[in-house]
């Protein structure tokens, strides 16, 4: 966690249990996750999957009846939203509402061609928001992910900035201590189970860290170490892609602007969170400084083989 980088928290958990962390203050203090927020979407639709109030390949038409009846929009899928290969355009940092997102144009055929960028996470929020209110759940996708995963892992201490339209934003939405994202990454660790209880879809949970024909270092939602097709201004901030050969084939990465990550490895039983300032002016101009995810790794697994589990606070 260094300074130079703009370093503020860091947890490295082994089976559990936590090797290394900065001191407990900053674990505790909720922060901006920024893109880290979107891995939340996909685990959201594993569990909306096993309430049997989606799946993977529905068109998203089914809810968004405007998208009925237009040649291209009837096309996508709940995946390719998730998978960022919607074919929407979108400018990073500037999520519409989700009604504007609803109505962006398409600037690629759906599933050919990666396109990071908050317009996706926005429709699925929309996409969620009816789907909730057809089923006769109360509340929105924040509160419906409040209830089956937050809660239940003693997530608290959270908040959820809301958009121009007073929505919960999808993309880069979640304010929230180390501790807690580290309790997000061992339930994706245990398979997405909650004192024993799994409640995702396990099909659906497993399709999340599957890469995609358009960018295979992409699940739905999720970062995977593998070679990318789609290397951009955007994309380039992480380089698990360049060091694919060397990490561990199971790990899966939610990342966020300033470098905020969550690292999970289940073959390694390892989980890791690390927290950063975001210098937004920096990351505006595209300058990601020369922060590596590859040799972040490889420090916190040095510190995994090297120390036996810390005390818990």
């Amino acid at each position: 966690m260094s300074d130079a980088d703009r370093g503020l928290a860091v947890l490295v958990l082994k089976d559990g249990e936590p090797v290394c962390s900065s001191p407990r203050p900053t674990l505790d203090q909720p922060h901006e996750l920024w893109s880290g927020t979107k891995s939340f979407l996909g685990i959201m639709a594993a569990i909306a999957a096993k309430d049997g109030l989606l799946s993977l390949d529905e068109p998203a038409a089914a809810t968004l009846t405007e998208w009925q009846d237009d040649p291209q929009r009837e096309k996508i899928t709940l995946r390719h939203l998730l998978s960022m290969t919607s074919g929407h355009k979108s400018r990073v940092g500037r999520p519409p509402g989700y009604g504007k997102a609803v109505a962006s144009d398409i600037a690629a055929p759906p599933g050919s061609k990666f396109l990071y960028g908050p317009v996706p996470s926005q429709i699925f929020g929309e996409v969620m928001r009816l789907k909730l209110q057809a089923y006769g759940k109360s509340g929105g996708p924040k509160e419906y992910l409040e209830e089956h995963l937050f809660a239940p892992l003693g997530i608290e201490d959270y908040s959820w900035r809301n958009g121009p339209d007073k929505q919960p934003l999808m993309p880069q939405g979640v304010v929230m201590s180390a501790r807690d994202w580290a309790k997000f990454g061992e339930f994706v660790r245990s398979g997405g189970q909650i004192g024993g209880t799994q409640i995702v879809d396990p099909d659906t949970f497993e399709a999340l860290f599957e890469g995609g024909a358009a960018n295979a270092a992409y699940g739905l939602s999720w970062w995977l170490p593998r070679p990318s097709q789609s290397k951009d201004a955007v994309t380039a901030t992480t380089d698990i892609d360049d060091y694919a050969d060397l990490l561990p084939a199971d790990m899966v990465v939610a990342a966020g602007a300033g470098n905020q990550r969550l690292y999970v490895i289940p073959s390694l039983g390892v989980t890791i969170v690390r927290l950063a300032e975001l210098d937004l002016a920096a990351a505006l101009r595209g300058d990601h400084g020369k922060w590596s995810d590859y040799e972040f790794i490889q420090l916190a697994l040095e510190a995994v083989d090297a120390k036996a589990p810390l005390p818990s606070n």
